[in-house]
């Protein structure tokens, strides 16, 4: 008889689900509130001087009317506003406000944290492992610190 295994794929959505839930709690308990999984379309792929929802739908694979849907919950929310695009006045960018600018970083911090929690329940050696594996299959380039 062999043993019956789920699939990679469940698998590795079920851990994003489990980050992205630890995530929106944490950012939750250190006051930013209202951030849902969905606002990632924005806090990924928004450049530090602003985007357009253009290109915030191509990088987050999204549809325009989707992501200017979160743009403006965003906005209502305070974390981002829309500015004129200095290279073309009839454009917009969104841009994170202040508190987006906030929000990104404790993001950033909070996956951290959870990683390093990894390595304590699981082994720095593996979660290296699986990191490297990761980024093999994505095609995804290691991030320089700093």
């Amino acid at each position: 008889m062999t043993e019956s295994r789920a699939p990679i794929l469940p698998l590795l959505a079920g851990a994003k689900e489990l980050v992205i839930e630890t995530l929106n709690e944490r950012l939750n308990q250190e006051g930013f509130v209202g951030l849902r999984s969905s606002h990632g379309c924005i806090f990924r792929f928004v450049d530090s001087d602003g985007s357009r929802l253009t290109v915030l739908a191509e990088r987050s694979s999204l549809t325009k009317q989707a992501v200017g849907e979160v743009a403006d919950e965003l906005e209502r929310l305070g974390y981002v506003q829309r500015v004129s695009d200095p290279a073309d006045r009839r454009a917009k960018l969104i841009r994170l406000t202040p508190l987006g600018h906030r929000a990104q970083a404790s993001a950033r911090r909070i996956f951290g944290e959870i990683e390093a929690e990894w390595e304590q329940r699981f082994g720095a050696e593996r979660v290296a492992g699986m990191r490297e594996l990761l980024e093999a299959v994505t095609g995804a380039a290691p991030v320089a610190a700093g």
